[in-house]
């Protein structure tokens, strides 16, 4: 007997997961430059849109967990990144703000995503498919995400 649906050609899983790895290691270079990870990456870019937020708020914008997100968080004030302190209001909540160095690796970081596009539409792709993908994914996630109440 065949199962056709477990052959790994007929998966949508997987060539989402080998071309998130593939985009993420062409990433690679351009951020040890800056002496940060992906991960880290992401954390600045929801912090250069909105300083001095909370943790939670951190984890709901990049759909990760907190005790993912902690051990991140922790490195990059160790790096001299970020700062975070407890919130006067409520102590249960943890305020992340940028370091003048975390501010200043947004003038760093600035020409990567054109960097990383030039790569991808040397090839056969075209920005218009990659936007087209970019809606589409958005689609999935918000399709597969956790509703708020």
């Amino acid at each position: 007997m065949t199962y056709e649906q477990l052959k790994l050609e007929n998966q949508l899983c997987f060539p989402l997961y080998a071309a998130s790895r593939l985009i993420i290691q062409e990433y690679q270079p351009h951020l040890e430059k800056l002496g940060i990870t992906y991960p880290q990456y992401l954390v600045l870019m929801v912090l250069w849109e909105t300083d001095s937020i909370t943790v939670n708020e951190i984890t709901r914008r990049l759909i990760l967990n907190t005790n993912t997100i902690t051990p991140v968080l922790k490195r990059m004030e160790t790096q001299g990144i970020l700062t975070r302190q407890r919130s006067q209001e409520d102590e249960r909540k943890v305020i992340v703000s940028l370091t003048a160095r975390g501010r200043q690796l947004q003038t760093e970081a600035a020409s990567i995503p054109e960097k990383m596009a030039a790569g991808l539409l040397s090839g056969e792709i075209k920005m218009e498919e990659l936007q087209k993908l970019k809606e589409q994914l958005y689609l999935i996630i918000d399709q597969l995400s956790p509703k708020q109440t």
